[in-house]
């Protein structure tokens, strides 16, 4: 863990977020795909003042670490990271890769609707959380050690390497 570690204001919890692809299918699996979901998420973090403790990009799904000085608009950034990655994705697919949806059918949707929203009030369990985010590219045999993942903060925990997305560490409780 870095040593760089702030507090901010006296709300001291961190979400765990999830959301899905829309019937998991692996349409996050190329690149290009996985850069627009961490352009969106840079964007909402400075737009909202928001900071990122870690996150994994998957083939079918994302999971985040993040805080927010207004707990209460966690739905408008999901809100907002899902609409516009969704739109830019689906432009990026039609104009790249179209043959890409042949295998998955474009669907009427992109995301799943509804998001998983875990409140993390202790450090305990914001290590456990980023753990188990980490440690989703092995489980899933895509790497042999997390920091290998190029699509998550494992890295920048790991060695202090950019990932894409600042990287700030919350105490919690």
């Amino acid at each position: 863990m870095s040593d760089q570690r702030r507090q901010f204001t006296d709300q001291r919890y961190v979400f765990f977020v999830t959301f899905s692809v829309y019937r998991r299918r692996q349409l996050l699996d190329l690149d290009q795909p996985k850069r627009i979901v961490l352009g969106r998420l840079n964007h909402l973090l400075d737009s909202m003042h928001a900071k990122c403790v870690g996150f994994v990009l998957m083939p079918d799904h994302v999971h985040a670490l993040v805080w927010l000085p207004q707990p209460t608009d966690l739905t408008r950034m999901l809100h907002g990271w899902k609409r516009m990655s969704s739109f830019k994705i689906r432009r990026w697919y039609e104009e790249h890769a179209p043959r890409y949806f042949t295998d998955f059918g474009s669907g009427k949707k992109f995301w799943q609707p509804k998001s998983y929203t875990f409140h993390v009030y202790t450090e305990h369990k914001l290590r456990e959380k980023l753990t188990y985010i980490h440690l989703n590219p092995v489980r899933a045999g895509l790497v042999a050690k997390p920091e290998d993942w190029a699509w998550s903060s494992a890295r920048w925990y790991a060695r202090q390497q950019s990932v894409g997305v600042p990287i700030t560490w919350i105490e919690c409780g």
